[in-house]
Protein backbone atom coordinates (compact mmCIF):
# COMPACT_ATOMS: atom_id res chain seq x y z
CA UNK A 1 0.00 0.00 0.00
CA UNK A 2 1.37 3.62 -0.88
CA UNK A 3 2.16 5.70 2.00
CA UNK A 4 -0.59 8.55 0.56
CA UNK A 5 -3.25 5.74 0.65
CA UNK A 6 -2.32 4.60 4.07
CA UNK A 7 -2.23 7.84 5.34
CA UNK A 8 -5.86 8.66 3.48
CA UNK A 9 -7.31 5.42 4.96
CA UNK A 10 -5.87 6.42 8.58
CA UNK A 11 -7.15 9.42 8.47
CA UNK A 12 -10.70 8.08 7.67
CA UNK A 13 -10.16 5.97 10.38
CA UNK A 14 -9.78 9.07 12.14
CA UNK A 15 -13.06 10.76 11.48
CA UNK A 16 -15.11 7.63 11.57
CA UNK A 17 -14.08 7.19 15.18
CA UNK A 18 -15.11 10.88 16.05
CA UNK A 19 -18.09 10.73 14.30
CA UNK A 20 -19.54 7.72 15.76
CA UNK A 21 -21.09 9.58 18.72
CA UNK A 22 -22.69 11.91 15.81
CA UNK A 23 -23.96 9.46 13.92
CA UNK A 24 -25.57 7.17 16.77
CA UNK A 25 -27.52 10.60 18.27
CA UNK A 26 -28.66 11.03 14.24
CA UNK A 27 -29.37 7.67 13.72
CA UNK A 28 -32.49 7.32 15.17
CA UNK A 29 -33.69 10.37 13.88
CA UNK A 30 -32.68 8.65 10.04
CA UNK A 31 -34.33 5.72 10.61
CA UNK A 32 -37.89 7.79 11.35
CA UNK A 33 -37.12 9.80 8.40
CA UNK A 34 -36.28 6.69 6.46
CA UNK A 35 -39.35 4.85 7.38
CA UNK A 36 -42.12 7.69 7.23
CA UNK A 37 -41.22 9.91 4.74
CA UNK A 38 -42.79 10.80 1.68
CA UNK A 39 -41.28 9.93 -1.62
CA UNK A 40 -40.75 13.45 -2.32
CA UNK A 41 -39.57 13.92 1.17
CA UNK A 42 -36.55 11.29 1.17
CA UNK A 43 -35.87 12.69 -2.00
CA UNK A 44 -35.35 15.82 -0.89
CA UNK A 45 -33.48 14.61 2.10
CA UNK A 46 -30.91 13.15 0.07
CA UNK A 47 -30.45 15.95 -2.39
CA UNK A 48 -29.16 18.28 0.31
CA UNK A 49 -27.47 15.39 2.31
CA UNK A 50 -23.68 16.46 1.66
CA UNK A 51 -21.82 13.93 -0.16
CA UNK A 52 -18.06 12.28 -1.12
CA UNK A 53 -17.06 12.30 -4.73
CA UNK A 54 -18.33 10.60 -8.07
CA UNK A 55 -15.19 7.85 -9.17
CA UNK A 56 -16.78 6.04 -11.64
CA UNK A 57 -18.03 8.94 -14.23
CA UNK A 58 -17.19 8.93 -18.14
CA UNK A 59 -17.39 12.16 -18.81
CA UNK A 60 -18.50 12.72 -22.45
CA UNK A 61 -21.45 10.30 -21.52
CA UNK A 62 -22.78 12.80 -18.48
CA UNK A 63 -23.70 15.61 -20.07
CA UNK A 64 -27.23 15.82 -20.22
CA UNK A 65 -28.84 16.39 -23.71
CA UNK A 66 -30.55 19.28 -23.70
CA UNK A 67 -27.29 21.03 -21.94
CA UNK A 68 -25.56 19.23 -25.17
CA UNK A 69 -27.82 20.72 -27.43
CA UNK A 70 -28.20 24.57 -26.23
CA UNK A 71 -24.25 24.23 -26.01
CA UNK A 72 -23.30 22.59 -29.30
CA UNK A 73 -25.62 25.16 -30.84
CA UNK A 74 -23.98 28.19 -29.15
CA UNK A 75 -20.13 27.11 -29.78
CA UNK A 76 -20.75 28.29 -33.01
CA UNK A 77 -20.13 31.29 -32.30
CA UNK A 78 -16.24 29.46 -32.80
CA UNK A 79 -16.61 28.70 -36.15
CA UNK A 80 -18.23 24.68 -35.26
CA UNK A 81 -21.09 23.73 -37.36
CA UNK A 82 -22.97 20.25 -36.52
CA UNK A 83 -25.56 18.15 -38.16
CA UNK A 84 -27.48 15.25 -37.36
CA UNK A 85 -29.11 12.14 -39.86
CA UNK A 86 -33.21 12.84 -40.01
CA UNK A 87 -32.95 10.39 -43.01
CA UNK A 88 -31.79 7.63 -45.18
CA UNK A 89 -31.92 9.11 -49.23
CA UNK A 90 -30.73 6.13 -51.75
CA UNK A 91 -27.24 7.48 -52.92
CA UNK A 92 -26.20 4.21 -54.39
CA UNK A 93 -22.54 4.99 -51.99
CA UNK A 94 -21.53 2.52 -49.44
CA UNK A 95 -22.93 4.85 -46.71
CA UNK A 96 -19.69 3.29 -44.29
CA UNK A 97 -20.13 5.88 -41.70
CA UNK A 98 -22.37 4.94 -38.47
CA UNK A 99 -26.26 4.86 -39.86
CA UNK A 100 -27.33 5.68 -36.75
CA UNK A 101 -30.74 8.44 -37.16
CA UNK A 102 -29.71 11.12 -35.48
CA UNK A 103 -26.35 10.56 -36.18
CA UNK A 104 -24.30 13.91 -35.08
CA UNK A 105 -21.33 15.00 -37.74
CA UNK A 106 -19.28 18.08 -38.18
CA UNK A 107 -19.16 20.51 -41.18
CA UNK A 108 -15.86 19.10 -42.32
CA UNK A 109 -16.81 15.41 -41.95
CA UNK A 110 -20.00 16.70 -43.77
CA UNK A 111 -18.00 18.26 -46.32
CA UNK A 112 -16.24 15.00 -47.51
CA UNK A 113 -20.14 12.29 -48.04
CA UNK A 114 -21.51 12.81 -51.26
CA UNK A 115 -23.85 15.25 -52.20
CA UNK A 116 -27.03 13.00 -52.06
CA UNK A 117 -25.67 11.86 -48.58
CA UNK A 118 -25.34 14.89 -47.36
CA UNK A 119 -29.46 15.66 -47.74
CA UNK A 120 -29.88 12.56 -45.01
CA UNK A 121 -28.16 15.72 -42.40
CA UNK A 122 -30.00 18.66 -41.18
CA UNK A 123 -28.08 21.61 -38.90
CA UNK A 124 -28.92 20.89 -35.30
CA UNK A 125 -30.29 24.91 -35.12
CA UNK A 126 -32.23 24.01 -38.07
CA UNK A 127 -34.43 21.44 -35.98
CA UNK A 128 -38.29 21.42 -35.92
CA UNK A 129 -39.66 20.82 -32.37
CA UNK A 130 -40.71 17.90 -33.07
CA UNK A 131 -37.44 17.34 -34.32
CA UNK A 132 -35.47 18.35 -31.84
CA UNK A 133 -37.35 16.06 -29.44
CA UNK A 134 -36.42 13.40 -31.24
CA UNK A 135 -33.14 14.14 -31.12
CA UNK A 136 -33.29 14.58 -27.23
CA UNK A 137 -34.48 11.17 -26.83
CA UNK A 138 -32.03 9.31 -29.05
CA UNK A 139 -29.38 10.38 -26.84
CA UNK A 140 -31.02 9.09 -23.75
CA UNK A 141 -32.62 5.60 -22.81
CA UNK A 142 -35.43 6.72 -22.20
CA UNK A 143 -38.00 4.37 -24.57
CA UNK A 144 -39.28 0.76 -23.52
CA UNK A 145 -36.45 -1.88 -25.08
CA UNK A 146 -33.81 0.26 -24.75
CA UNK A 147 -30.80 -1.38 -23.12
CA UNK A 148 -26.84 -1.73 -23.48
CA UNK A 149 -27.08 -2.33 -27.18
CA UNK A 150 -28.78 0.93 -28.00
CA UNK A 151 -26.11 2.79 -25.27
CA UNK A 152 -23.09 0.57 -26.85
CA UNK A 153 -23.50 0.64 -30.65
CA UNK A 154 -25.71 3.80 -31.09
CA UNK A 155 -25.91 6.61 -28.04
CA UNK A 156 -21.63 6.43 -27.64
CA UNK A 157 -21.73 6.60 -31.57
CA UNK A 158 -24.02 9.93 -31.54
CA UNK A 159 -22.03 11.95 -28.98
CA UNK A 160 -18.54 10.98 -30.30
CA UNK A 161 -18.06 13.74 -33.01
CA UNK A 162 -19.55 16.26 -30.32
CA UNK A 163 -16.83 15.57 -27.46
CA UNK A 164 -14.08 16.00 -29.57
CA UNK A 165 -14.80 19.46 -29.63
CA UNK A 166 -12.51 20.41 -26.69
CA UNK A 167 -14.76 24.34 -26.35
CA UNK A 168 -17.69 22.03 -26.66
CA UNK A 169 -16.76 20.27 -23.65
CA UNK A 170 -15.13 22.80 -21.42
CA UNK A 171 -18.27 24.23 -21.56
CA UNK A 172 -20.01 20.98 -20.77
CA UNK A 173 -17.43 19.64 -18.06
CA UNK A 174 -17.81 23.54 -16.39
CA UNK A 175 -21.92 23.41 -16.56
CA UNK A 176 -21.78 19.69 -15.02
CA UNK A 177 -19.25 20.92 -11.75
CA UNK A 178 -21.98 23.30 -10.95
CA UNK A 179 -24.69 21.01 -11.21
CA UNK A 180 -23.17 18.21 -9.12
CA UNK A 181 -22.17 20.63 -6.65
CA UNK A 182 -25.65 22.01 -6.07
CA UNK A 183 -26.31 18.22 -4.92
CA UNK A 184 -23.49 18.19 -2.13
CA UNK A 185 -20.69 16.64 -4.40
CA UNK A 186 -17.26 17.73 -3.65
CA UNK A 187 -15.17 15.82 -6.05
CA UNK A 188 -15.21 14.57 -9.44
CA UNK A 189 -12.40 11.89 -11.11
CA UNK A 190 -13.58 12.25 -15.04
CA UNK A 191 -12.95 9.74 -16.99
CA UNK A 192 -11.35 11.74 -20.34
CA UNK A 193 -8.89 11.86 -22.89
CA UNK A 194 -7.68 14.86 -24.39
CA UNK A 195 -6.95 13.31 -27.91
CA UNK A 196 -7.91 13.48 -31.21
CA UNK A 197 -9.49 17.04 -29.80
CA UNK A 198 -10.75 18.91 -33.24
CA UNK A 199 -10.82 22.51 -35.06
CA UNK A 200 -13.45 23.58 -37.09
CA UNK A 201 -11.71 22.54 -40.38
CA UNK A 202 -10.70 19.02 -38.65
CA UNK A 203 -7.70 19.54 -38.37
CA UNK A 204 -6.82 18.52 -34.10
CA UNK A 205 -5.67 20.00 -31.08
CA UNK A 206 -2.75 18.96 -29.99
CA UNK A 207 -3.33 16.86 -26.36
CA UNK A 208 -1.61 20.35 -24.45
CA UNK A 209 -3.94 22.78 -26.50
CA UNK A 210 -6.62 20.53 -25.82
CA UNK A 211 -5.97 20.64 -22.07
CA UNK A 212 -4.81 24.35 -22.12
CA UNK A 213 -8.50 25.68 -23.48
CA UNK A 214 -9.89 23.06 -20.85
CA UNK A 215 -7.91 24.87 -18.01
CA UNK A 216 -8.72 28.08 -19.58
CA UNK A 217 -12.82 27.77 -19.14
CA UNK A 218 -12.57 26.13 -15.82
CA UNK A 219 -10.64 28.83 -14.32
CA UNK A 220 -13.41 31.48 -14.71
CA UNK A 221 -15.33 32.66 -11.91
CA UNK A 222 -18.42 30.96 -12.17
CA UNK A 223 -16.41 27.62 -12.04
CA UNK A 224 -13.74 28.94 -9.18
CA UNK A 225 -16.26 30.16 -6.74
CA UNK A 226 -18.05 26.43 -6.95
CA UNK A 227 -16.94 23.97 -4.32
CA UNK A 228 -16.04 21.21 -6.12
CA UNK A 229 -12.95 19.47 -6.95
CA UNK A 230 -11.86 17.76 -9.94
CA UNK A 231 -9.10 15.00 -11.58
CA UNK A 232 -9.12 13.35 -14.58
CA UNK A 233 -8.43 9.46 -15.45
CA UNK A 234 -7.14 8.36 -18.65
CA UNK A 235 -9.42 5.59 -20.44
CA UNK A 236 -8.10 2.74 -22.54
CA UNK A 237 -9.99 0.73 -24.90
CA UNK A 238 -9.61 -2.49 -23.69
CA UNK A 239 -10.47 -4.77 -26.75
CA UNK A 240 -8.69 -2.27 -29.49
CA UNK A 241 -5.35 -4.39 -31.20
CA UNK A 242 -3.36 -1.38 -29.68
CA UNK A 243 -4.02 -1.83 -26.64
CA UNK A 244 -0.46 -2.87 -25.48
CA UNK A 245 0.99 0.58 -27.02
CA UNK A 246 -2.36 2.43 -25.01
CA UNK A 247 -0.97 1.23 -21.72
CA UNK A 248 2.68 2.61 -22.05
CA UNK A 249 1.37 5.95 -23.84
CA UNK A 250 -1.25 6.56 -21.26
CA UNK A 251 0.85 5.95 -18.56
CA UNK A 252 3.87 8.33 -20.11
CA UNK A 253 1.21 10.99 -20.68
CA UNK A 254 -0.41 10.61 -16.90
CA UNK A 255 3.32 10.98 -15.45
CA UNK A 256 4.03 14.28 -17.59
CA UNK A 257 0.53 15.64 -16.59
CA UNK A 258 0.49 14.57 -12.99
CA UNK A 259 -0.92 18.13 -12.13
CA UNK A 260 -4.63 17.15 -13.71
CA UNK A 261 -4.68 13.44 -14.50
CA UNK A 262 -4.46 11.20 -11.38
CA UNK A 263 -5.11 7.31 -12.85
CA UNK A 264 -5.45 5.31 -15.68
CA UNK A 265 -8.84 3.46 -16.39
CA UNK A 266 -10.02 0.93 -18.95
CA UNK A 267 -13.52 0.74 -20.86
CA UNK A 268 -15.38 -1.03 -23.23
CA UNK A 269 -17.64 -4.14 -23.60
CA UNK A 270 -16.71 -7.40 -21.31
CA UNK A 271 -18.55 -9.34 -23.25
CA UNK A 272 -16.32 -8.77 -26.32
CA UNK A 273 -13.66 -11.88 -25.54
CA UNK A 274 -11.13 -9.78 -27.15
CA UNK A 275 -10.92 -7.38 -23.81
CA UNK A 276 -10.24 -9.72 -21.30
CA UNK A 277 -8.06 -8.82 -18.46
CA UNK A 278 -5.30 -10.63 -18.93
CA UNK A 279 -4.29 -9.69 -22.31
CA UNK A 280 -3.22 -6.53 -20.52
CA UNK A 281 -1.32 -8.06 -18.04
CA UNK A 282 2.51 -7.62 -19.10
CA UNK A 283 2.14 -3.97 -20.65
CA UNK A 284 0.69 -3.02 -17.26
CA UNK A 285 3.92 -4.78 -15.62
CA UNK A 286 6.38 -3.29 -18.21
CA UNK A 287 4.45 0.66 -17.76
CA UNK A 288 5.25 0.04 -13.96
CA UNK A 289 8.94 -0.60 -14.29
CA UNK A 290 9.07 2.27 -16.41
CA UNK A 291 6.67 4.98 -14.95
CA UNK A 292 6.28 4.15 -11.57
CA UNK A 293 3.38 3.28 -9.72
CA UNK A 294 0.54 5.18 -10.97
CA UNK A 295 -3.50 4.25 -9.67
CA UNK A 296 -5.24 1.98 -11.55
CA UNK A 297 -8.98 2.18 -11.39
CA UNK A 298 -10.52 -0.40 -14.03
CA UNK A 299 -13.80 -1.74 -15.18
CA UNK A 300 -13.98 -5.74 -14.36
CA UNK A 301 -16.99 -7.74 -13.72
CA UNK A 302 -19.54 -5.21 -15.62
CA UNK A 303 -21.36 -8.74 -17.12
CA UNK A 304 -24.62 -11.22 -16.68
CA UNK A 305 -22.34 -14.33 -15.90
CA UNK A 306 -20.28 -15.22 -13.38
CA UNK A 307 -16.55 -15.70 -14.06
CA UNK A 308 -12.89 -14.17 -12.74
CA UNK A 309 -12.98 -10.59 -14.06
CA UNK A 310 -12.58 -8.88 -11.17
CA UNK A 311 -9.93 -11.43 -9.60
CA UNK A 312 -7.56 -10.77 -13.23
CA UNK A 313 -8.21 -7.07 -12.94
CA UNK A 314 -6.65 -7.12 -9.21
CA UNK A 315 -3.98 -8.96 -11.09
CA UNK A 316 -2.77 -6.04 -12.92
CA UNK A 317 -2.30 -3.76 -10.47
CA UNK A 318 -6.06 -1.80 -9.84
CA UNK A 319 -6.80 -0.94 -6.58
CA UNK A 320 -10.47 -0.02 -7.81
CA UNK A 321 -12.96 -1.60 -9.58
CA UNK A 322 -15.61 -0.42 -11.96
CA UNK A 323 -18.94 -2.56 -10.96
CA UNK A 324 -17.40 -5.57 -9.92
CA UNK A 325 -20.90 -7.44 -10.67
CA UNK A 326 -20.16 -10.70 -11.37
CA UNK A 327 -17.66 -10.65 -8.30
CA UNK A 328 -20.80 -12.09 -6.33
CA UNK A 329 -19.90 -15.24 -7.73
CA UNK A 330 -16.49 -15.26 -7.22
CA UNK A 331 -15.96 -15.81 -2.98
CA UNK A 332 -12.15 -16.16 -2.66
CA UNK A 333 -12.12 -12.83 -4.30
CA UNK A 334 -14.46 -11.35 -2.01
CA UNK A 335 -12.56 -12.91 0.36
CA UNK A 336 -9.28 -11.19 -0.48
CA UNK A 337 -11.17 -7.80 -1.17
CA UNK A 338 -13.06 -7.83 2.44
CA UNK A 339 -11.52 -5.02 4.75
CA UNK A 340 -9.04 -4.38 2.56
CA UNK A 341 -7.41 -1.57 0.60
CA UNK A 342 -10.24 -2.07 -2.70
CA UNK A 343 -13.19 -0.33 -3.63
CA UNK A 344 -15.73 -1.38 -5.77
CA UNK A 345 -17.08 1.34 -7.39
CA UNK A 346 -21.49 1.17 -7.48
CA UNK A 347 -23.46 2.08 -10.45
CA UNK A 348 -26.87 1.19 -9.50
CA UNK A 349 -29.21 3.21 -11.86
CA UNK A 350 -26.78 2.27 -15.26
CA UNK A 351 -27.14 -1.12 -14.19
CA UNK A 352 -30.72 -1.04 -13.95
CA UNK A 353 -30.96 0.67 -17.45
CA UNK A 354 -28.41 -2.04 -19.06
CA UNK A 355 -30.18 -4.21 -17.73
CA UNK A 356 -27.25 -6.10 -15.76
CA UNK A 357 -29.79 -6.29 -12.65
CA UNK A 358 -33.42 -5.18 -13.97
CA UNK A 359 -34.54 -6.12 -10.38
CA UNK A 360 -32.37 -3.82 -8.66
CA UNK A 361 -33.70 -5.33 -5.26
CA UNK A 362 -31.22 -8.70 -6.38
CA UNK A 363 -28.13 -6.00 -6.82
CA UNK A 364 -24.67 -7.43 -5.07
CA UNK A 365 -24.26 -3.67 -3.41
CA UNK A 366 -26.19 -3.96 -0.28
CA UNK A 367 -23.76 -7.38 0.16
CA UNK A 368 -20.88 -6.31 -0.78
CA UNK A 369 -21.41 -2.97 2.01
CA UNK A 370 -22.40 -5.71 4.52
CA UNK A 371 -19.49 -7.85 3.57
CA UNK A 372 -16.70 -5.66 4.29
CA UNK A 373 -15.88 -4.41 1.26
CA UNK A 374 -15.19 -0.65 0.21
CA UNK A 375 -18.29 1.01 -2.01
CA UNK A 376 -19.15 4.19 -2.57
CA UNK A 377 -22.00 5.22 -5.32
CA UNK A 378 -21.55 7.02 -8.22
CA UNK A 379 -23.33 8.44 -11.65
CA UNK A 380 -21.66 6.31 -14.08
CA UNK A 381 -22.98 7.39 -17.63
CA UNK A 382 -25.50 9.55 -16.30
CA UNK A 383 -26.48 11.91 -19.00
CA UNK A 384 -27.44 8.62 -20.87
CA UNK A 385 -29.68 8.13 -18.15
CA UNK A 386 -30.97 11.40 -17.56
CA UNK A 387 -29.96 11.02 -13.59
CA UNK A 388 -28.19 12.37 -11.01
CA UNK A 389 -26.64 10.96 -7.76
CA UNK A 390 -29.27 11.50 -5.67
CA UNK A 391 -31.39 8.69 -8.08
CA UNK A 392 -28.14 6.80 -6.69
CA UNK A 393 -28.75 7.67 -3.19
CA UNK A 394 -32.43 6.92 -3.33
CA UNK A 395 -32.24 3.38 -5.12
CA UNK A 396 -29.96 2.27 -2.34
CA UNK A 397 -32.12 3.54 0.69
CA UNK A 398 -35.28 2.88 -0.75
CA UNK A 399 -34.22 -0.82 -1.71
CA UNK A 400 -31.83 -1.90 1.06
CA UNK A 401 -32.42 -0.04 3.96
CA UNK A 402 -29.08 1.67 4.84
CA UNK A 403 -28.49 3.05 7.80
CA UNK A 404 -26.94 6.51 8.86
CA UNK A 405 -23.49 5.22 9.17
CA UNK A 406 -23.40 3.22 6.27
CA UNK A 407 -25.01 6.24 4.38
CA UNK A 408 -22.00 8.52 5.61
CA UNK A 409 -19.23 5.67 4.85
CA UNK A 410 -20.30 5.84 1.38
CA UNK A 411 -19.50 8.97 1.32
CA UNK A 412 -16.01 8.81 3.11
CA UNK A 413 -15.53 6.24 1.16
CA UNK A 414 -15.67 8.16 -1.91
CA UNK A 415 -13.44 10.50 -0.51
CA UNK A 416 -10.42 8.13 0.88
CA UNK A 417 -10.17 5.84 -1.98
CA UNK A 418 -10.13 8.62 -4.15
CA UNK A 419 -6.61 8.98 -6.61
CA UNK A 420 -6.44 12.76 -5.65
CA UNK A 421 -3.64 14.19 -4.21
CA UNK A 422 -2.94 13.86 -0.67
CA UNK A 423 -3.42 17.24 0.84
CA UNK A 424 -6.79 17.79 -1.32
CA UNK A 425 -7.84 14.33 0.30
CA UNK A 426 -7.33 15.75 3.72
CA UNK A 427 -8.95 19.02 3.03
CA UNK A 428 -12.13 16.95 1.30
CA UNK A 429 -12.81 14.88 4.29
CA UNK A 430 -12.50 17.21 6.79
CA UNK A 431 -15.09 19.68 4.90
CA UNK A 432 -17.42 16.25 4.54
CA UNK A 433 -17.52 15.63 8.15
CA UNK A 434 -17.48 19.30 8.54
CA UNK A 435 -20.63 19.18 6.56
CA UNK A 436 -22.41 16.26 8.12
CA UNK A 437 -22.64 17.22 11.10
CA UNK A 438 -24.17 20.42 10.01
CA UNK A 439 -26.79 18.51 8.58
CA UNK A 440 -27.42 16.14 11.13
CA UNK A 441 -27.96 19.29 13.33
CA UNK A 442 -30.26 20.83 10.64
CA UNK A 443 -32.59 17.52 10.89
CA UNK A 444 -32.01 15.90 14.30
CA UNK A 445 -35.53 17.35 14.81
CA UNK A 446 -39.18 16.93 15.29
CA UNK A 447 -40.07 19.34 12.78
CA UNK A 448 -37.72 18.19 9.89
CA UNK A 449 -40.70 17.02 7.98
CA UNK A 450 -41.95 20.77 7.49
CA UNK A 451 -38.44 21.84 6.58
CA UNK A 452 -38.33 19.32 3.97
CA UNK A 453 -41.96 20.20 2.79
CA UNK A 454 -40.49 23.97 1.85
CA UNK A 455 -37.97 22.44 -0.21
CA UNK A 456 -38.15 22.26 -4.26
CA UNK A 457 -35.70 19.27 -4.91
CA UNK A 458 -34.41 19.44 -8.37
CA UNK A 459 -36.13 16.56 -10.17
CA UNK A 460 -33.73 14.45 -12.62
CA UNK A 461 -35.83 13.08 -15.93
CA UNK A 462 -34.89 9.44 -14.65
CA UNK A 463 -36.73 10.64 -10.51
CA UNK A 464 -39.80 11.79 -13.00
CA UNK A 465 -40.23 8.59 -14.70
CA UNK A 466 -39.82 6.61 -11.35
CA UNK A 467 -40.34 8.03 -8.12
CA UNK A 468 -42.33 11.70 -9.13
CA UNK A 469 -43.60 14.22 -11.02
Amino acid sequence: MSHSNFNARALALVFLITGVANAQDFATRFGEIRSSATPKQIYTFLQLLPKGGDLHHHAGLSFYAQNVLNATIAIQKLGYRYSTRISFHACGDNDNGPINLYQNISAAALAKLPPCRQQDYKPLDSLSPTEKQAWLSAHILDQPGETRNEFFEEIVLRLTPLNRNPHLFAELFAQNLKLFAAEGIRYIEAQWNPFLAEKPDGTLYTPDETIAILKARLKQPDVTTVNIFYRFQLTIIRFRADVDQQILTMHEFVDKHRDLFVGINSAGREDNDKGHALRMLAAFRQARRKFGNIPLSLHAGEKDSPGPEVRNTLLLGATRIGHGLNLISDPDTMLLMRDNKYLVEINLVSNRMLDYFPDLSQHPFPEYLRFGIPVCLNTDDRGSWDSNMTDEYMHAVTLFRLSWQELRQLGRNSLSYSFAPQELKVKMLADYEAALLRFEQRYNTATWAADLDIQTPELSGYAKRNWLQ
